[in-house]
């Protein structure tokens, strides 16, 4: 795989990150509570804002974290079975987008246990400063480990065949990309755009995102081992 290439797959492997929604889920409701509280556009804001960073903060932390354990620990070349595990775990991650990811009810309530989403609910309602909103952005991006796991660790180990001068690039064209969504609300919200037209088309397409996050990633697991794993076994044989 080639430096073009891999910097194809990290920006893949950020689109299908920001395909997710718990993020964006608990952004929404924090700007909800906060019209409903009748708080100042600018307090609004700055809630909003403070969520956004938090969560892109967050994003940074896990890729640049994972790119840098993976270059020290192979040293830039990573062997075949790693990225072998690597397709797997996305293939894996992507049927279990498919069955579980949003449940079976009106809405966009995702898999997440009631416990914990509750959780979420009573916070951002007791959210009012930007301390406390930026870490609910922080908080958001670790509880959907379980799926963007998927993403950053085809991302991090594509970013071993990125130039050194090329890798941070790399990795902030992944935040930017991943964040891209609650950009979007933080920047329609702040023109007044209505919160219900907001969720009405996440509602209207959220089996669109389901699909295309499970896909996106049966995508790159095919596209990494044709071009790693296939071309490495290749280039032995021959």
């Amino acid at each position: 795989m080639n430096s073009p290439q891999a910097l194809a797959v990290i920006m893949l492997a950020a689109m299908i990150h920001a395909s997710f929604q718990l993020s964006v889920s608990v952004l929404t409701l924090i700007n909800g509570h906060s019209l409903s509280a009748k708080y100042s556009r600018r307090r609004l804001m700055n809630l909003s804002s403070s969520f956004v960073l938090g969560a892109g903060l967050m994003v940074f932390l896990l890729i640049s974290s994972l790119s840098w354990i993976i270059l020290e620990m192979f040293h830039g070349e990573v062997p075949n079975y790693i990225w072998s595990v690597a397709c797997g775990i996305l293939l894996g991650i992507a049927i279990a987008i498919w069955l579980f990811y949003y449940r079976r009810e009106k809405g966009t309530a995702l898999w997440i246990p009631r416990d914990f989403a509750e959780y979420l609910t009573n916070r951002t309602k007791k959210t009012k400063s930007i301390s406390e909103a930026f870490g609910l952005g922080l908080s958001s991006v670790l509880a959907e480990i379980l799926f963007i796991v998927g993403p950053l660790l085809i991302a991090g180990l594509a970013l071993t065949k990125v130039s050194q001068s090329m890798r941070m690039a790399g990795v902030l064209i992944y935040v930017l990309i991943s964040v891209a969504p609650l950009l979007v609300v933080w920047s329609l919200v702040g023109g007044g755009y209505s919160l219900s037209k907001i969720q009405r088309w996440r509602e209207k397409n959220k089996y669109f995102l389901q699909f295309a996050a499970g896909f996106g990633l049966i995508i790159a697991s095919f596209f990494v081992y044709a071009n790693e794993i296939v071309s490495n076994l290749s280039r032995t044989i021959s």
